[in-house]
C-alpha cells in the first residue's frame, strides 16, 4: 500500500532534510501542499532536495514547477481546479464524497478521499464515512488501488484501511505532530514513527 506525506501548510528550517530523510526510508510519494505561500519558497525547498528525489513530488500549486523541478506531477483542489493547458503528465485530485470518487477517479492517476477518520491537523473535521459505506463502496468497486485513504490516519488504524483495500494513504497531523521545530533539535521520533507507519503499510 502506498504511503503518501503531505507537507505541512507553512515552511520551516530543517524541512528540506527531514524530507530528504523520508524519502532515505522509503516514503513513496510527498504532496507538496503550502497553500498561499509565494513560488520562490517552494523553488527554495525544491532545490535543496536531491534531484533523484523529486520524481516523487507532487505540487497542490504553481504547476509550472513539475516542468522545471522534474516533480512526479500536480494535484488539483479548490484552489487549484483546473490543471494547465494542454497538460499530460501525472494527476490527481481532492475528493470529499464516495460519489464523487465515482464521478472523477476515471480521469485521474489516483484520488484522495477524506476525511476517512477525524483529522489529526485539522480541528473539527469529522468523519464523513462508516465502515459499512466504505465496505459497500470497495464491493462496487469505488474504492480500489487509486484511491488513497486521507484524514487521521495513524499507527491504530492504518491495518484498517489496509483491510478495506485502498491503495494507500495520506498522512500529515501523524508524522508532522512529532516535530515542533521550535523547540525539538532533532527529528529522530518523527523518522523512527515513520518507519513504524512504513511497515505496518507495506
Amino acid at each position: 500500500m502506498k504511503l503518501i506525506l503531505i507537507t505541512t501548510p507553512t515552511y520551516f528550517v530543517e524541512e528540506d532534510k527531514i524530507i530528504t530523510s523520508l524519502f532515505e526510508e522509503g516514503l513513496d510519494i510527498l504532496h507538496l501542499r503550502k497553500p498561499d505561500t509565494a513560488p520562490v519558497y517552494a523553488e527554495r525547498l525544491l532545490t535543496l532536495i536531491p534531484e533523484k528525489y523529486r520524481k516523487r513530488i507532487v505540487v497542490h500549486g504553481h504547476f509550472y514547477l513539475k516542468d522545471e523541478y522534474g516533480l512526479k506531477g500536480i494535484h488539483l483542489n479548490h484552489r487549484n481546479p483546473t490543471p494547465p493547458l494542454n497538460y499530460t503528465g501525472h494527476i490527481s485530485t481532492s475528493c470529499h464524497s464516495i460519489q464523487e470518487v465515482e464521478e472523477r477517479k476515471k480521469d485521474f492517476n489516483y484520488v484522495f478521499l477524506s476525511p476517512i477518520f477525524d483529522s489529526i491537523s485539522k480541528e473539527g473535521y469529522k468523519s464523513n464515512y462508516t465502515p459499512e459505506e466504505i465496505r459497500k463502496a470497495v464491493k462496487a468497486d469505488i474504492i480500489d488501488q487509486r484511491v488513497i485513504a486521507l484524514g487521521g490516519i495513524n499507527e491504530d488504524n492504518i491495518l484498517q484501511i489496509k483491510d478495506f483495500g485502498f491503495g494507500g494513504v495520506a498522512v500529515l497531523g501523524d508524522i508532522w505532530n512529532k516535530f515542533n521545530p521550535n523547540v525539538d533539535f532533532n527529528y529522530q521520533e518523527l523518522i523512527m514513527h515513520f518507519r513504524k507507519l512504513k511497515r505496518l503499510a507495506d
